[in-house]
């Protein structure tokens, strides 16, 4: 694993340098992350997720990294923003494809490179990972906000559709 790396962030609107420290999710870090999981799909989808099935949800991951893994942004010792990896095997690639999930952001640090200095590490950890083959990610389709930014740190539109049949549980 790519040890933990910190990202000095020169921002336009703030005229500091901003420091933000890059690191694997902790189990410390599940109520922060279950409350962000929670913001961003209310914030994206109008969804209010239940904190009862989100905080067990996140836990799950924390302890287990068969799951997934988290990472995280922390400024001053305060988590900031998140992103959780998922992996999805290839038969094509014989690999993994690295899924990035639940993306937030807290917005008084939005727009001063938080989630490119987020995905520059889950994509170090990815390219240390002989497994790992890329990454890629679903947005919200009337979500241009973060597609614009998805797309100036390079991602591109392979053409697929995302298509779901979800249980009642």
């Amino acid at each position: 694993m790519v040890s933990v790396l910190t990202h000095i962030l020169r921002t336009t609107n703030i005229s500091k340098t901003m420091s933000y420290t890059i690191r694997p999710g902790a189990a410390e870090d599940f109520s922060t992350i279950a409350d962000f999981n929670i913001r961003m799909a209310l914030e994206t989808e109008d969804h209010q997720l239940k904190r009862e099935l989100v905080e067990p949800g996140v836990q799950a991951v924390l302890a287990d990294d068969r799951h997934g893994q988290y990472f995280v942004a922390e400024r001053d010792g305060v988590v900031v923003g998140c992103l959780l990896i998922t992996y999805e095997w290839s038969d094509w690639r014989n690999g993994n494809i690295w899924w990035v999930q639940s993306v937030y952001v807290a917005p008084e640090h939005r727009r001063q490179g938080v989630f490119r200095a987020l995905c520059e590490y889950a994509e170090a950890e990815a390219k240390a990972n002989p497994h790992a083959v890329g990454l890629r990610l679903y947005v919200e389709k009337d979500n241009q906000t973060a597609q614009t930014v998805y797309e100036k740190l390079g991602w591109r539109r392979p053409g697929y559709l995302v298509m779901e049949r979800m249980f009642d549980r």
